[in-house]
């Protein structure tokens, strides 16, 4: 860690997050010998070496592995969509992702001890390593897995040794995987994250959780560190070890975003906010169509045979909406509209789409992201080493694309994804909005943003010219009949843009229902009867709306 973070030791792990102050004691030194069999190749040393055998051998643990989907158990229904986990006793749940969701949970955890057990870890792993050379991730992982089991048998030896309680064998596997996590994985937010019912995690300071479940409910959360201090230490960690893609984090670059292993995406502050505060939103609906949407009741089938319809016609369309609407949902259902072997490209930030992650719907593909720059700003204006997306679109010219795919608009990328709409391909993207005339005015402040040479007049033109269709996408959260805060997520209007005399000139295909949620049927732009070709339900249409 650089000195502006306290002067502590290179080696990340030897962060305040996941270490004490205190010194490990003599009989915790003999561990030295564990790591010189261990780098000698023996893998796992046992604790017989140096105390006496237990009566009975413990089961092999079920923490590091890799984890399984649960199963619904014989004569029960399948497991609820959202909400927290039911009870073990509900559902034949396999052990390691109960156990991920116990340490998440558990508020009788000595995380002081996690973090003594972690210290001895690690420094056993830095010298198993030393004469391993290069190691991959996944036998670096295996490694500190033995390690963890030696140091978890040796200490419950030592401690049986000295007459204090012994632990049970659910104790000792809740310890080892928090530490494991503490090693090589999120620390305390890891169990958070692998929740399969948490949908978005916010933290404002290091005691201050709330979890988003999948059903929309809002609940709190356990602490996530000591205090803020070690939450910031952590983040500054988390940041630069990234092997593919590290990010800044310090009081001079005060802004993180960034993608977690499993694809979850990281923003977080600290600095400029009273505390450091961050959010994790996890993507839980990477395989969707618009079919699921419209059964989870965010449109109707006549809303989805039109969305259809305008992808296969390749009409240009921007999904619109707040933070958490669902935009990114929408893009990923109006691509698993397209043909498997249509040559596409997506450029994001950090990845969050993951249509590379789907061989069997998109067979070409080329995925893109942008890289924040760190350093003196150059003559351009640009930092060091920084590649913006409007730099991959123009890049992406030459990749033989039929489709641009643009994660989220906010700047003057806007201006190559309108060039690329210009051959009529079909642009797929996002930008925020609280309506869907809104965006139209947010696209063309992002045009000006280019620079003095782009007048409002050439932006509404380009806008008016090249994006066809705008589908808004609304947030509404409201306190239920149990106290619990939920979230509901609908398609409230979509609109056709046309050029104008004034400027972009729009038709509410599907207006916004006066009793809210998903819209209806409004005016269709003659054009779009041709739609029908490509499935629009037309009759459906006209009956919805009464012609």
């Amino acid at each position: 860690m650089s000195d502006e973070h306290g002067g502590r030791a290179s080696d990340p792990t030897s962060l305040p997050l996941f270490a004490t102050p205190s010194t490990p004691d003599a009989s915790v030194r003999e561990d030295e010998a564990v790591s010189q069999r261990l780098a000698a190749g023996a893998g796992s040393v046992s604790p017989y070496d140096r105390h006496a055998a237990p009566e009975q051998t413990p089961p092999p643990p079920t923490w590091g592995l890799p984890r399984e989907r649960p199963t619904p158990a014989a004569g029960r229904p399948p497991a609820p969509t959202g909400g927290p986990p039911p009870s073990p006793s509900g559902y034949a749940t396999v052990p390691a992702q109960r156990l991920g969701h116990d340490v998440a949970h558990d508020t009788g955890m000595d995380w002081a001890q996690v973090a003594d057990l972690r210290t001895q870890a690690s420094e056993m792993l830095t010298g198993a390593l030393q004469d391993r050379g290069h190691l991959e991730s996944e036998a670096q992982r295996e490694l500190g897995r033995s390690i963890i089991v030696e140091l978890l048998q040796t200490t419950a030896s030592n401690n049986l040794a000295a007459g204090r309680r012994a632990w049970s064998m659910d104790e000792q596997d809740r310890i080892g995987q928090a530490v494991f996590n503490a090693l090589f994985g999120l620390g305390r937010l890891q169990p958070l994250v692998d929740d399969e019912h948490v949908e978005n995690i916010e933290i404002t300071g290091c005691d201050q959780v709330l979890l988003e479940y999948t059903d929309g409910s809002l609940r709190q959360g356990p602490p996530v560190a000591e205090n803020d201090q070690e939450l910031i230490d952590f983040l500054v960690f988390l940041a630069s070890r990234s092997e593919v893609n590290a990010r800044p984090f310090s009081e001079a670059q005060p802004r993180l975003h960034m993608r977690l292993d499993g694809g979850a995406r990281l923003a977080a502050t600290a600095w400029v906010t009273p505390r450091p505060s961050l959010v994790i939103r996890r993507h839980r609906l990477r395989e969707i169509t618009l079919e699921e949407l419209s059964g989870r009741g965010m449109m109707d089938a006549v809303a989805v045979s039109f969305l259809r319809a305008a992808v296969k016609a390749k009409k240009s369309i921007v999904v619109a909406g707040a933070q958490g609407a669902g935009k990114t949902t929408m893009v990923r259902a109006l691509c698993a509209e397209l043909d498997p072997w249509e040559r596409i490209g997506t450029f994001e930030t950090e990845y969050e789409l993951h249509l590379h992650e789907l061989p069997e719907k998109h067979r070409r593909i080329v995925a893109w992201e942008s890289r924040p720059g760190s350093g003196e700003v150059g003559s351009d204006g640009r930092q060091a080493g920084e590649i913006p997306l409007d730099d991959l679109l123009y890049d992406s010219f030459r990749f033989n694309l039929s489709r641009q795919i643009v994660g989220e608009v906010r700047g003057r990328e806007v201006l190559a994804m309108i060039k690329a709409m210009q051959s009529g391909s079909g642009s797929i993207s996002t930008t925020h909005s609280a309506h869907a005339v809104g965006a139209i005015r947010k696209l063309v402040t992002c045009a000006m943003e280019a620079g003095s040479h782009v007048t409002e007049a050439y932006a509404e033109r380009a806008v008016a010219e090249h994006i066809d269709i705008i589908v808004q996408v609304q947030l509404d959260t409201a306190p239920s009949d149990d106290g619990v805060a939920r979230r509901d997520r609908y398609v409230s209007e979509i609109i056709a843009i046309q050029p104008g005399e004034d400027g972009p000139a729009t038709t509410h295909v599907f207006a916004p229902s006066p009793h809210g949620g998903p819209p209806v049927p409004g005016i269709l732009p003659d054009e779009y009867r041709s739609l029908a070709r490509w499935g629009f339900d037309l009759d459906g249409y006209f009956a919805k709306a009464g012609r």
